[in-house]
């Protein structure tokens, strides 16, 4: 569902000048997709869509560079295919990969630049996340699980 709103997104700022995140959800609305201003918000934010001026000399959003998009995309693929296992110990996260991918997977999720994060240690099969706190950690476990569900 997420894939699939993400895409009417970017297809709807491509067509039309949408200044507004009101405007967006009522559009994604008039596509047949039941969304809030808030599920529109989170999907601006990890889209990472800009307000760029329009020809009429208004705001409008705008996707940056393709190539950024792709390179995210893989990274969040390499994820996806690598890593076995998430978990929490008090404020730091566990993810366990398989063996050779530790680095990839931990560069894969610097590049969703997650909130909470204090910094990470890759190794061979196993990266170490440091949080800013217990509370970070579990609802980051949370989000990579999500992930890794949606495969």
């Amino acid at each position: 569902m997420k894939i699939e709103r993400h895409g009417k997104i970017l297809e709807i700022i491509k067509m039309k000048d949408v200044e507004t995140q009101e405007e967006l959800a009522e559009e994604l609305k008039k596509s047949g997709m039941d969304v809030t201003q808030a599920t529109v918000s989170r999907d601006i934010k990890e889209l990472k869509l800009i307000k760029v001026l329009s020809d009429k000399g208004t705001y409008k959003y705008a996707a940056i560079a393709p190539n950024e998009n792709f390179l995210s995309n893989k990274l969040v693929n390499v994820f996806t295919h690598t890593v076995l296992n998430v978990e929490n110990v008090q404020n730091m996260v566990v993810v366990k990969t398989i063996s050779g991918s530790g680095s990839a997977a931990a560069e894969a999720i610097d590049s969703m630049d997650f909130m909470g994060i204090v910094g990470s240690i890759a190794g061979d099969n196993t990266i170490f996340i440091l949080c800013i706190n217990e509370e970070k950690a579990q609802e980051l476990v949370r989000k990579l699980k999500k992930m890794l569900t949606v495969k």
